[in-house]
């Protein structure tokens, strides 16, 4: 029984020290992770990727741009990281945004636009020590100078000519000062403009919309404006053969040129013309009467033959 108890002791002892082991174990590693998750989310211990620099706020407000790729250690509440900078081609849009955005041109109308500059990063010490949040300046001047240009252009060059404008824009950011005896974008943020592109320029629905009704309201009075003139052509050409007649005939009855048609010829025409009206809507014309300034008119009329009535000595009809 002694033999007994005593092994059971043993192994209650053993069970419970393999408990303590497997307790510290778990206690360590929790400790380890721990400890590693402190020097991860403080980046103590920090990474500089190919391609990649980080710049480095030292004790004192001291900055420096650390280039060399692999692991580094910093000392935990006396730097700070204060960003990390990609070296490779680096893309920013018009506006902040790929969509497009509205721009108004030379003639004040509205257009929407987008656009896209790639840029790469040379002088690190430029961009990232001499400039406090250099990408928010960047985005400021480069707006600023596309603006400019997309601005200062008329409407049909913006949407047929887009290449001139593309190109006056890229040497812009390239080498124009932001300002006048100012430095240029690459100067001021020690930056290499890669490329520039232009991606779209277009109006909006409502403006295209009213564009359409504009050129159908221009297509009608263009062609009421032809209809006019058509129609001013033809009374010239009437009015133009009707001297001319007035003219023969004047020459004909043995007139002068150089002299001045005779009133007389003139009533006689007037009334030929009325004649031929009168004679030409006889159905609907009833009544036809001749102003000759109170003389007796030189024309006689045709009678009407529906009235059965006699005529009046006097030449007139009676009804």
């Amino acid at each position: 029984m002694k033999d007994q108890s005593s092994e059971v002791f043993l192994q209650r002892s053993r069970v419970f020290s393999a408990i303590r082991k497997i307790a510290f174990v778990i206690f360590a590693l929790f400790l380890l992770y721990a400890l590693a998750a402190v020097v991860y989310s403080t980046q103590v211990i920090y990474k500089v990727k190919l391609n990649h620099a980080v710049i480095l706020e030292k004790f004192g407000g001291q900055r420096d741009a650390v280039t060399d790729v692999g692991w580094h250690f910093r000392l935990p509440f006396f730097t700070r990281l204060e960003s990390q900078v990609t070296l490779m081609n680096q893309k920013m849009y018009l506006g902040g945004s790929s969509g497009p955005i509205k721009i108004i041109s030379q003639e004040n109308v509205a257009l929407w636009a987008s656009a896209l500059m790639t840029y790469r990063i040379k002088d690190l010490k430029v961009w990232g020590i001499d400039n406090l949040s250099p990408e928010i300046l960047l985005q400021g001047d480069f707006d600023g100078i596309a603006k400019d240009i997309l601005q200062g252009e008329q409407v049909n060059k913006l949407i047929s000519d887009r290449e001139t404008i593309k190109e006056a824009i890229f040497q812009a950011l390239k080498k124009r000062p932001i300002n006048k005896n100012g430095p240029t974008l690459e100067e001021k943020y020690g930056i290499s403009v890669i490329s520039f592109v232009l991606n779209e320029t277009r109006f909006g629905e409502k403006l295209v919309e009213a564009t359409e009704e504009k050129k159908r309201r221009q297509l009608i009075a263009e062609a009421e404006n032809y209809a006019a003139d058509q129609e001013a052509d033809r009374i010239r050409k009437l009015y133009k053969a009707y001297l001319e007649g007035i003219q023969s005939l004047h020459l004909a009855l043995g007139g002068d040129r150089s002299a001045a048609v005779s009133p007389a010829l003139l009533d006689f025409l007037s009334q030929q013309k009325w004649a031929d009206a009168y004679e030409k809507n006889q159905t609907d014309q009833k009544t036809f009467v001749l102003h000759g300034k109170g003389a007796a008119p030189a024309l006689t009329l045709p009678e009407d033959r529906d009235n059965k009535s006699d005529p009046d000595p006097s030449g007139q009809l009676i009804p």
